[in-house]
């Protein structure tokens, strides 16, 4: 019986896939991919006969009944997720559900686009005497974050931070950040499909 592989696409660039999320893409019979957010130039890697699947349109279980169907066919089934699936990624409902099918299922990691940010801007976010920590979060919207993970809260850090999923709210996230101490001087990016 085959299992179920989680890849990380990367960060957007069709290069900045990792050696085996590519071979796994390359050998896949079944290819669910995350919509708009994953880069579509990355199916290229497909073989021909690889059927591709938009989980844009697709709810929870479509998704898990396409991957039960192509276990029980014997076919390579990828879920390809945006980024690193560490980050955001979601597999947490898909791997409980496939756990109660009894579906294996393995993580790949991928190059989150916080690195992807980073090296685009040929920055790093660890500089000595000035920050030897980074926080990764995101402001509340759909899924709200736990009261002690408010921005304004880890802004008080004056550290590094890489916020995920905030930009259509961006007067709220700048309000929050000097309200938690950052200066306005604080050089700030929004990087968009590095």
């Amino acid at each position: 019986m085959k299992k179920i592989y989680f890849v990380g696409a990367g960060p957007g660039d069709k290069e900045l896939i990792t050696l085996k999320g590519y071979k796994l893409l390359c050998q896949a019979d079944i290819v669910i991919y995350a919509g708009s957010l994953v880069n579509p130039e990355l199916l290229d890697y497909c073989k021909e006969e690889c059927k591709i699947y938009d989980s844009a349109v697709m709810d929870l279980m479509q998704i898990i009944e396409v991957m039960k169907n192509g276990v029980e066919n014997d076919k390579l089934v990828v879920r390809l997720q945006t980024g690193d699936i560490s980050l955001y990624g979601s597999i947490r409902e898909q791997s409980e559900e496939l756990k109660k099918l009894g579906i294996e299922y393995e993580s790949i990691a991928g190059v989150s686009s916080f690195l992807g940010a980073a090296a685009s801007m040929g920055i790093e976010y660890t500089v000595p005497e000035i920050s030897q920590s980074l926080i990764i979060t995101r402001l509340e919207g759909r899924t709200p974050v736990p009261k002690l993970e408010k921005l304004e809260l880890f802004a008080s850090h004056q550290t590094s931070m890489a916020i995920f999923l905030s930009v259509q709210n961006i007067d709220n996230v700048v309000d929050r950040l000097i309200e938690g101490g950052y200066p306005q001087d604080t050089p700030v990016a929004v990087v968009y499909k590095a």
